[in-house]
């Protein structure tokens, strides 16, 4: 079973989720498939997609204008909730403490974090992909995590620009983070792929050993691009 986890990013309706809903209803697959939506399209229920969020609030409650809670999360019904994506990072400036503080909350309340990591074009120039990768390992998951989550590496470089690493760069990072996880007491955490997938792409990526899914933006948005995807393992 792979993890194919949609990122709809500042995109979409509840009347296209509904019919990429529907459009599930025709395929039959084994892999888990997560859409991760704005906060207007929560509440949606089906029994082939679970529904996550692309953001949660670092703080419980209180007077934060705007933020949203991991606990309205769920009483939202969502699952999953993504943490520390490259575009928050890049745009919002947040740090890996943030993102820690952020999957913390969401474990406490009872979601499944999937944790972004990545490098930057300017950090892999330099060489610092793996210390990055490890940084952003070690300081964005919580200490002494006992519930489940998942892991995406998303190479920030890659993102939005039609650029996809090597087979062999995939693998390599891929095998690091597993390692690292083991090294954590984190051994079997499913890690994701995330930057430049398609329904050409998608089953090659997803054949490479560690890769235990995907993280899709833009191709996620339409059936016709996404089920290929879904179906592609």
């Amino acid at each position: 079973m792979k993890i194919i986890t949609g990122n709809w990013k500042m995109n979409g309706s509840v009347a296209e989720l509904e019919i990429m809903i529907n459009a599930m209803q025709s395929i039959n697959t084994k892999n888990k498939v997560i859409i991760c939506v704005p906060f207007t399209m929560l509440g949606k229920k089906s029994d082939k997609i679970s529904i996550g969020a692309q953001d949660v609030s670092s703080h419980e409650n209180g007077a934060y204008t705007g933020e949203v809670s991991a606990k309205m999360l769920m009483d939202a019904n969502a699952e999953y909730v993504i943490v520390g994506h490259s575009e928050r990072r890049q745009y919002h400036s947040e740090t890996n403490d943030t993102v820690k503080q952020k999957a913390k909350c969401a474990i406490e309340s009872g979601l499944i974090p999937i944790i972004c990591i990545g490098e930057t074009m300017e950090e892999k120039q330099a060489g610092k992909t793996m210390k990055i990768i490890e940084s952003g390992l070690r300081e964005s998951i919580p200490a002494d995590v006992k519930a489940d989550v998942i892991v995406a590496y998303e190479p920030r470089w890659a993102i939005g620009a039609d650029l996809t690493p090597t087979i062999d760069e995939i693998s390599k990072t891929h095998t690091f983070i597993a390692n690292i996880l083991e090294n954590m007491g984190l051994t079997g955490t499913p890690i994701l792929y995330g930057a430049s997938v398609n329904g050409s792409n998608a089953a090659e990526i997803m054949s490479i050993p560690n890769v235990d899914g995907v993280l899709v933006g833009g191709a996620s948005l339409k059936p016709d691009n996404f089920l290929p995807i879904i179906e592609s393992v």
